[in-house]
């Protein structure tokens, strides 16, 4: 991914973005052309700073059996994307542009072995159950036996050992104070929730830029 120097985030940013959005991407090369799933996913940071995703697809999904024994992926996660007119701007001579966060991941992913399914499926599930508290979580648990077991079986559990990062916020960085209120507004303006989310981190960066 061409990252702009101005536009550019650490590591740490980029994984803290890995692990709120929590969903991607996963493309695959092939003989004749990429390929590729949408999949929630988690992210593990090890001890020794190796960083791990852990994701699943259906089995009856070809991904799995492309990765085989391992193979490069690109793992792409997205945040809030949104157009910026530049009559928001206020000031002359400006252009349209686009703005949003994106994390690019490379790693090479190896299918795990069928009895770590339910521990990533328990991972998983805790992970985003937490985030519905106060609601009393759900776990596998409440499965009978029978169902928990064909559901374990119609998935394939799979982990990127992660190897670069590229990320960027491309927001309005390296525009002044009054392109930031005036683009701000102009967001507020619109009925999506993407650009309501760019206002809000605009907002923060301008406030830390620039104070109140």
């Amino acid at each position: 991914m061409y990252v702009h120097p101005a536009f550019k985030i650490t590591n740490a940013e980029a994984i803290e973005h890995l692990r709120q959005r929590a969903f991607g991407l996963l493309v695959l090369p092939t003989s004749d052309a990429p390929t590729a799933s949408h999949l929630p996913f988690l992210i593990d940071e090890q001890p020794t700073g190796k960083v791990r995703i852990a994701l699943h697809v259906a089995r009856a999904n070809r991904l799995h059996t492309l990765i085989g024994t391992g193979c490069k992926v690109l793992l792409v996660c997205q945040g809030p994307d949104a157009y910026i007119s530049p009559d928001w701007y206020t000031v002359a001579n400006q252009v349209p542009t686009w703005t949003y966060t994106s994390v690019h991941v490379t790693g090479t992913a190896v299918v795990l072995p069928e009895q770590d399914t339910l521990q990533h499926v328990d991972k998983l599930s805790a992970c985003f159950e937490q985030r519905l508290l106060p609601k009393k979580p759900w776990t596998i648990a409440k499965l009978d036996a029978a169902r928990r077991d064909a559901m374990l079986k119609a998935i394939v559990s799979i982990v990127i050992n992660v190897e670069c990062i590229e990320a960027q916020k491309k927001l309005i960085q390296h525009k002044g104070e009054t392109e930031h209120r005036g683009t701000i507004d102009g967001l507020r303006s619109r009925d999506d929730p993407s650009s309501h989310a760019i206002a809000a981190m605009i907002e923060e960066m301008a406030i830390q830029k620039f104070g109140r």
